[in-house]
């Protein structure tokens, strides 16, 4: 599995991250054989949130044995200081760790979130306050709008920022590419959202991929485009979604592609069946 930089922060991140709900509502034993999987693929991206049910409980115990190898990555999405503080100490509990390596605003998704995240008593505080502490390295978000996620850049220099970059998005106006571009010009690390997302789920469609709200690309060579896209863009890494045979797939393919991912891709063919996602 290859890895890349992350922005200015010299970490060094596999291509393909391990999303927490994979492990929601899955045993202790599978959580740990899955991430023990995972590190044996040369994983080293793990990405959770207090929102994905009991994932943290279960990833906390098997990450343990290797954390010291794992670049951790959290969110919460509570807006103001004192919530937001209350959900990083449980947080760091559950996860049986000392420190995030990122921790995250998580699905920022209007202006008036941001606006409560930079007021005063704002969640912004409890950010700042953590990683002069050392309970967390560096600090970024992800956001589903445009709009908010350029205030967000506004605000604050932010470590990375999560997003979409997807053939499901792109076709939306570039849906992406004001972020990715700033971003860039501030050095910051890009991780991808989205990546295998194919459409929304129909409605009464029955959802053979339960723990996606999205229907994900299951198909093993449309799997391996839209990961060139995503990672031909100037990302570090794409979280797959969540499920393990998902997981599986998207770093079959991306191990498949080796070197390739990293050329520069100029002509792309959008999934058969597809539709912009947000």
């Amino acid at each position: 599995m290859k890895k890349r930089t992350l922005g200015r922060t010299n970490e060094q991140l596999s291509v393909i991250g391990f999303g927490g709900i994979i492990v929601m509502n899955e045993t202790q034993e599978n959580t740990n054989n899955f991430v023990a999987e995972a590190i044996d693929r040369n994983i080293n991206y793990f990405d959770v949130a207090p929102t994905y049910g009991n994932a943290q409980e279960r990833l906390g115990p098997a990450l343990k044995p290797y954390r010291d190898k794992c670049f951790l990555a959290c969110k919460t999405a509570e807006r103001d200081a004192k919530s937001s503080e209350k959900e990083l100490n449980e947080s760091l509990k559950l996860l049986e760790t000392d420190h995030f390596d990122l921790y995250q605003f998580h699905g920022i998704s209007s202006v008036e979130e941001v606006e409560k995240i930079f007021a005063s008593d704002g969640a912004m505080e409890t950010f700042i306050k953590a990683k002069e502490k050392g309970l967390v390295k560096h600090l970024g978000f992800s956001a589903h709008s445009e709009e908010a996620a350029l205030l967000m850049l506004d605000k604050y220099d932010f470590d990375t920022v999560l997003f979409p970059v997807s053939l499901a998005c792109w076709p939306n106006n570039h849906f992406g590419e004001k972020i990715i571009k700033k971003a860039r010009e501030r050095n910051m690390g890009v991780l991808a959202l989205k990546s295998l997302a194919k459409r929304n789920w129909e409605e009464n469609e029955t959802k053979k991929w339960n723990k996606c709200w999205y229907k994900p690309i299951d198909d093993a060579e449309e799997v391996m485009s839209a990961l060139r896209f995503t990672l031909s863009q100037p990302v570090t890494a794409a979280v797959a979604p969540g499920h393990i045979e998902l997981f599986r797939l998207a770093c079959e393919q991306v191990e498949k592609l080796g070197d390739e991912i990293d050329k520069e891709l100029t002509e792309f063919s959008f999934i058969p069946g597809s539709a912009p996602i947000l």
